[in-house]
């Protein structure tokens, strides 16, 4: 496009990857992007990097760290004999706003989705499976969409013969919503009224 300068132009395409930003965002984002104070680009961009250089998955449980071991990992008072299954690392973030949760996490990194391709081999139920001993119960705690329900039913399938307890997360949480947008409210009683499969 003519109109509009190379530079802003190849900015929005670049936002425009980012997930929920369409392409009018990616322009108006673009044009702020470029007449902010230039201290306050180079911060932005500083930031954008180090985020990216600095952070990694977390050796024990894949949530996202910014050493060897994320911030519940590191912690000791965890109760390490209940683990919650997630998808995604912002999950976590969720549950954590409810400070109601003190057990540990596995991040699966993902939903089983045959439409998309992704098997039980491309998200990470093994990893989950080495970190079984002494664990009293986990949480099926992926989302209520078809993906996790199925991730789920799977997961559970693997393990309700070596696990004293396998819980799903309650319904309170809307079928096929994500976690990651469910209030705090939500989520608590979703975690209390968890049910046994």
């Amino acid at each position: 496009m003519e109109y509009i300068p190379k530079p802003i132009e190849a900015l929005a395409l670049e936002l425009g990857r980012l997930p929920s930003i369409g392409p009018k965002s990616a322009m108006r984002l673009a044009y702020y992007i470029a007449v902010m104070d230039k201290e306050a680009a180079k911060t932005l961009s500083e930031a954008i990097y180090n985020a990216n250089m600095k952070i990694r998955k977390c050796s024990v449980c894949g949530n996202m760290a910014d050493d060897e071991k994320c911030f519940v990992c590191r912690d000791d008072r965890r109760d390490r004999s209940v683990i919650c299954v997630v998808s995604k690392p912002k999950d976590i973030v969720a549950i954590e706003k409810t400070h109601e949760y003190n057990g540990v996490y596995h991040v699966l990194g993902g939903s089983i989705s045959p439409v998309m391709g992704i098997g039980p081999d491309d998200i990470d139920i093994k990893g989950l499976l080495k970190r079984l001993d002494g664990v009293d119960e986990v949480i099926l705690a992926t989302n209520t969409d078809v993906e996790g329900e199925a991730t789920a039913s799977y997961i559970f399938r693997l393990i309700n013969k070596k696990v004293k307890t396998v819980t799903r997360i309650a319904h309170g949480v809307p079928v096929g919503g994500n976690l990651e947008y469910t209030d705090e409210v939500t989520i608590i009683k979703a975690l209390e009224n968890r049910t046994s499969l």
